[in-house]
Parts: structure tokens; sequence; C-alpha cells
């Protein structure tokens, strides 16, 4: 939570807006019609604009340069200790696989020194 942005969802108003009803529960059998009159299949929509996009992340970028930078300030590990305390009940965290393998092909070969 703390590294959270604490406006970029919240305030994305396409978010906040009604879920349509879906008796295949996958939304197949939800439409959208534009301005121009084409019909879209509700999953192939995109719900977030790249600005939105680019916002959100800028600020979740930003939230974890700033914990990084000051995880070692000790008013600021006195703030993050309040946050543990809560996260308590949260589901553990989980390596990104994705990003671990972008890691291992990139790695080069161990070379003698």
């Amino acid at each position: 939570m703390i590294c959270r942005p604490s406006g970029a969802i919240t305030n994305f108003q396409p978010y906040l807006g009604t879920v349509p009803v879906t008796r295949t529960g996958d939304f197949s059998d939800v439409f959208v019609t534009d301005a121009d009159g084409r019909r879209m299949v509700w999953t192939d929509v995109s719900h977030i604009d790249n600005d939105a996009m680019r916002d959100l992340m800028r600020q979740i970028v930003d939230r974890l340069y700033t914990f990084h930078m000051n995880r070692d300030d000790p008013q600021f590990r006195g703030h993050l200790d309040r946050w543990l305390a809560i996260s308590g009940t949260w589901d553990d965290p989980k390596l990104d696989d994705a990003l671990l393998a972008v890691i291992s092909e990139n790695e080069e070969p161990d070379r003698p020194v």
C-alpha cells in the first residue's frame, strides 16, 4: 500500500464505472459500440487510455524509487514499520518470473578474474 499510487487508479473513472452483466462469465457476450458505429467485444475494448496508463506507471515508478532511496532513513523506517503491522493479512508477494527470465537471459557467463 505504501508504494501504490494513491490517485491514479482510485481516481480513474472507467475503473469506477458500471461493470456490465455477462451471462457467459467471460464478457464475450458484452459489446460496445463507439461513436463511429464500430461494434467491439468488451474484452477487446481498451479500458484505460495511454495518458492514464503513463501517469499510473510514472506514479508507481516514482513511489518505488522514493521507497528504495529512503529505506535506510530511520524516520522513514519508523513510518514503514507501522505499515508492516497492517500488512500481515495481505497476500505474500511473489517474484516476477518474467523479469527473472529476462535477467537470466542477459547474464554474462562467469569470466575468470
